[in-house]
């Protein structure tokens, strides 16, 4: 067998194998003492959400008592509900993120 073959063999089985990353959610969930204000603010800053798209979720959440942010892989979804939690905690919200598999 030629060189060019074996490669393309390998290649083609190597292609196959790969899988797209894992999607995770990150949510948010509803409390009664969090401003909407504030959840707009994460959206924005954290979930870089346009004001309008931040609202729609924050609303969301608020009448749902929970809501999506977005699909990411696990390493970005773990690093934004830290952030979430990071700026909750710095403002002194008790606003709650988490995330599950999509």
């Amino acid at each position: 067998m030629s060189e060019t073959i074996v490669d393309e063999q390998l290649k083609s089985r190597t292609r196959k194998k790969l899988k797209p990353p894992q999607s995770y959610r990150v949510l948010l969930h509803n409390d009664n003492y969090t401003t909407m204000e504030f959840v707009v603010f994460v959206l924005e800053s954290v979930f870089r959400k346009s004001l309008e798209e931040a609202t729609q979720i924050m609303i969301h959440v608020h009448q749902n008592g929970i809501g999506i942010c977005g699909s990411y892989t696990y390493e970005v979804a773990e690093t934004k509900v830290e952030a979430v939690h990071e700026l909750a905690e710095q403002y002194e919200y008790p606003l709650q993120a988490t995330m599950e598999e999509n």
